[in-house]
Parts: C-alpha cells; sequence; structure tokens
C-alpha cells in the first residue's frame, strides 16, 4: 500500500515539504491521530531528519500536528472547543474577505470559482467525498486569495486545514448525511457566487456566514447512542 506521502525524487525545499503534508491532510490522506514517524517523513522526503523537525514544529504551530514529549508527533485531534473556536473565527474573517474578494476580483477569479464548484459537484456524484471536501475547501482558499489581504488570507489557509481534521473527526457518521451535507455546501456556494457576480457585498457576506453557521451545526460531537446489547442473547448465543 502506497504511503500517504509519495516518495518524491530530488531535493524539497522546506515550503514544497509543507505544502505537500497540508495537502495530505486537506485530501484526507492523513486522518487525525496518524503518527508522523521522522525516518519514515524523511524517507519519502528524500531528506534527513534535522529538515523534518523544523516541518513538524511548523505545523505544531499552526495546531494541525501534536508534538508529545517521548511520544513524537501525531496529526491534531481537534476537541469539540477548538471545533467551535476554529469555526467561530471564521465567522468572523470570512465574510470580510468575501467582501474584499467582490470588491477586487476579476472575471478570471469569479470563473476560477465556478470551476471550483463544478469539479466539487463531479467529485460528489462520483462518490469522492474526500475529493470534495478538498475542493470545498479550495473555494474558501481562493476567495481568501484574491481578496488581496495577504493576513487574513494566511490565517484563513491555517484554519481550513483546521476544519479539514474536524470535520474528519465530527462528520455525520452516515455516508448520506454526509453526501447531503456536501450538496448544500454546494447550493451554497452557487448561491455565493450569484451574490458576487452582482458585486452585492452585503448579501455576500450574509450568505458566508449563514454558509460556516449551516457547516458547524451538522457537526457531531456526541457519539450516537447505540442500543444496549442484549446480553441473554449474546450468552446464549442467539444472532442479535
Amino acid at each position: 500500500m502506497q504511503s500517504p506521502m509519495a516518495d518524491v525524487p530530488g531535493q524539497l525545499s522546506d515550503n514544497d515539504m509543507y505544502d505537500r503534508m497540508v495537502s495530505a491532510i486537506l485530501d484526507h490522506r492523513l486522518p487525525p491521530g496518524t503518527k508522523l514517524v521522522e525516518d519514515k517523513l524523511a524517507a519519502a522526503f528524500g531528506v534527513s531528519r534535522t529538515r523534518v523537525r523544523p516541518l513538524l514544529v511548523r505545523l505544531a504551530n499552526e495546531q494541525v500536528v501534536t508534538l508529545t514529549p517521548n511520544r513524537g508527533a501525531s496529526i491534531a485531534q481537534p476537541t469539540p472547543e477548538e471545533a467551535r473556536e476554529v469555526f467561530e473565527v471564521r465567522r468572523l474573517l470570512e465574510p470580510r474577505l468575501v467582501e474584499l474578494f467582490i470588491a477586487n476580483a476579476t472575471d478570471a477569479d469569479i470563473a476560477a470559482l465556478r470551476t471550483c464548484i463544478d469539479d466539487e459537484e463531479a467529485a460528489r456524484a462520483g462518490g469522492d467525498m474526500r475529493r470534495a471536501i478538498r475542493l470545498s475547501g479550495d473555494f474558501h482558499l481562493h476567495i481568501a486569495q484574491a481578496a488581496g489581504h495577504q493576513t487574513l488570507g494566511r490565517i484563513l489557509r491555517e484554519l481550513v486545514s483546521r476544519t479539514s481534521l474536524i470535520l474528519m473527526t465530527y462528520s455525520p457518521s452516515h455516508a448520506r448525511e454526509r453526501e447531503e451535507a456536501t450538496a448544500c455546501g454546494c447550493r451554497e456556494h452557487r448561491a455565493l457566487i450569484d451574490a458576487i457576480r452582482l458585486r452585492d457585498a452585503r448579501e455576500a457576506a450574509r450568505l458566508m456566514l449563514d454558509h460556516l453557521k449551516r457547516i458547524e451545526s451538522q457537526l457531531e460531537f456526541t457519539p450516537p447512542a447505540s442500543d444496549a446489547p442484549d446480553l441473554i442473547g449474546l450468552l446464549l448465543g442467539r444472532a442479535a
């Protein structure tokens, strides 16, 4: 089985390694709790362990990786409190970012958003939910990039990475619910584009806020209740 981090010939820059790690997280190839062994990462990247350690520290500073003394590194497992904080900050930032996007975006930027949604819907229709979630994040990142605010864009990139971990951890457990949630996201993204195309900054900001609220509202922080086991049936060997 191929590692989530494919072997790469030649030397990679520190930013290249960082981008590949973040991409693996956004693609849901590195789920929460995954152990990150320095030797294996070094071998995958074709670099020494001394170059892997600063990468893990950088990711830990962004709360994407957890560093534990005597236990090493692992992909972070966000708590419900952290998940709520991430969405609270996104609700503060992204309405402003979409307003800036409308002020600065070109027709090509808007077309790129449409393409992102088309690809997201195609991924969902094909059952590739990992790709659909990644493309949903790309939609938000493109808005931030074209908004022209470097500081907010940098913060949002970290938050989108953390959101990917949150969705892996707390998304609805049933496939139908996950698919419906993604479908709602596509429809809301299209409504956003309609407001953007009309250069209606106030409506776009409202739609963005509602969109983020809906995503958070669908997270399952409490495991679904399960029926008590049939102890008599189990002890007597009866089928459930």
